[in-house]
């Protein structure tokens, strides 16, 4: 199924077709352990967590190379979701990231990139700005939601630092502060200021930075695509 659907939206439309793998190993971890005994694992038993996290890697390849077999000529973005961060920094310390996630982070994205023409993306929530180099080392050519209300996440510090070597998709707009409690002219203010920074130069995709919540105003909603689509045309800025 997967491969005629792609086939068909490669050769029948002129989309740029999106495929969703996942491939989470500190989720599946915290899924698999619960996320208070996994982060206790990691301290008081590192060698199985280790074993856990190698055993997950060795399910996420076998099954990403099923994944490519079946859409990987077809596909221009292959999806992959870990969450590395908090609302105030990391979920653990960055060494213990390289040492236990990143080996094996860097062989799922490669396989993409050495089996395809796709795009590796990455969904990762939070403060993950101490990791964003690790990320870019590693093959993540996107980043996503790009949550700016976190931790050293100003739009102005990731385009500086980083813009010329990765995609921010998301950022365009706060589903905590100003999509729920703004007005709408204080949403189009915002979009456009988050643009401004964003969006010249290129390497962005607006999208707000993570899922709209229930109790966004519709107005509020619609304020924000009103916004994308007259402030973010090239060229900007």
């Amino acid at each position: 199924f997967l491969h005629h659907a792609a086939r068909r939206l490669y050769e029948e439309t002129d989309y740029a077709i999106f495929a969703w793998f996942g491939g989470s190993l500190i989720e599946g971890a915290q899924f698999a352990r619960g996320w208070v005994q996994f982060m206790r694992d990691l301290k008081a038993t590192p060698d199985f967590a280790a074993a856990l996290v190698e055993k997950l890697a060795q399910a996420a390849l076998t099954d990403l190379d099923r994944f490519l077999d079946a859409v990987g000529e077809y596909v221009h973005v292959v999806g992959f979701g870990d969450d590395l961060g908090m609302q105030h920094g990391l979920q653990f310390h960055p060494d213990l990231y390289r040492r236990l996630f990143k080996p094996y982070h860097r062989r799922l994205y490669a396989r993409v990139h050495e089996r395809t023409q796709a795009y590796v993306f990455l969904h990762s929530c939070g403060s993950v700005y101490d990791l964003i180099p690790d990320l870019i080392e590693v093959g993540v050519d996107i980043l996503n939601p790009v949550q700016t209300s976190a931790a050293k996440m100003e739009p102005e510090r990731l385009k500086r630092e980083f813009g010329d070597r990765i995609t921010f998709w998301g950022g365009g707009a706060c589903p905590q502060r100003v999509l729920p409690f703004g007005t709408p002219e204080e949403v189009a203010a915002d979009v456009r200021r988050r643009l401004e920074v964003f969006a010249p130069g290129g390497g962005y995709v607006f999208a707000p930075i993570h899922d709209i919540q229930p109790d966004v105003p519709p107005q509020n909603i619609v304020a924000m695509y009103e916004a994308a689509q007259r402030w973010g045309r090239y060229p900007v800025g």
